[in-house]
């Protein structure tokens, strides 16, 4: 994109991408599928707006560099650790958060912050080389390729990973036996590691206690739940659900 012509923005080609109703531009050729809807993830604001990932995105704010920052968010879902990022920072950074979903972009709008955000794809990221000081990626897919283009030398990349007992309370709850009930990071952390060296590990673990009336809302806000031996939670099952394990590592490299 080179320059701004009242309600679009233009590439060095001379296309013209409109901002929508909603504030934010839509960068796709085409239409994406994503099981990310409306519901999924109005459920999930509700529950990181309690502080779900809280401790997470504090954690990521105290490795950045103090110094105000280009900030671009892969994967920011509905847009709450964004948001909550630019808020403990209190930064002048400049702050970006994209996503496949288009009811997670929509949600994000409404957030009160400054953060622009846009319907892209990380396979092909509409962004100039080198436009960046950070990236943050909690729980996304990566394109390391794409991510060392965007961004700057000596950019940090933060990237979240479950570890075994991330929400195990619920993997338990809806699966009696199978792979569902564990999970094994090593390929994904292999992988990161294959692409960057003085890669620097955080272990994050703490306990979440669930707000009574957003239980439901906690099994709909993660794809746990669509495995096929999963259960169908009853009321009943979710009697004694009063907390759960959030059990991740924080990844940091930087860009050569």
């Amino acid at each position: 994109m080179e320059s701004i012509d009242g309600n679009s923005v233009v590439c060095a080609k001379n296309h013209h991408i409109d901002f929508n109703k909603h504030g934010y531009l839509y960068f796709l050729k085409q239409g994406a599928g994503t099981e990310y809807d409306g519901e999924m993830l109005s459920a999930r604001r509700k529950l990181l707006m309690k502080g779900l990932f809280k401790p997470i995105v504090e954690k990521i704010s105290q490795q950045m560099n103090n110094t105000d920052q280009t900030i671009l968010d892969v994967g920011c879902g509905e847009g709450t650790p964004l948001s909550q990022l630019m808020s403990i920072r209190n930064k002048h950074d400049t702050a970006i958060g994209f996503d496949i979903s288009k009811p997670g972009i929509q949600l994000a709008t409404q957030l009160d912050t400054n953060a622009f955000f846009c319907v892209a794809d990380l396979r092909q990221l509409p962004f100039n080389n080198a436009s960046f000081d950070t990236l943050v990626e909690i729980f996304s897919p990566s394109d390391y390729g794409e991510f060392k283009r965007v961004l700057k030398p000596n950019g940090k990349l933060y990237k979240v990973i479950p570890n075994a007992g991330y929400l195990g309370e619920l993997r338990n709850l809806l699966y009696d036996t199978g792979d569902h009930q564990t999970y094994d990071n090593s390929k994904v952390l292999n992988l990161f590691k294959s692409h960057f060296s003085n890669v620097k590990e955080f272990e994050i673990k703490y306990q979440f206690e669930i707000p009574n009336d957003l239980k439901k809302e906690l099994v709909l806000m993660t794809p746990m739940h669509w495995g096929r031996d999963a259960k169908t939670l009853t009321d009943q099952d979710l009697e004694g659900f009063n907390e759960v394990t959030v059990d991740v590592t924080l990844l940091e490299a930087e860009n050569a």
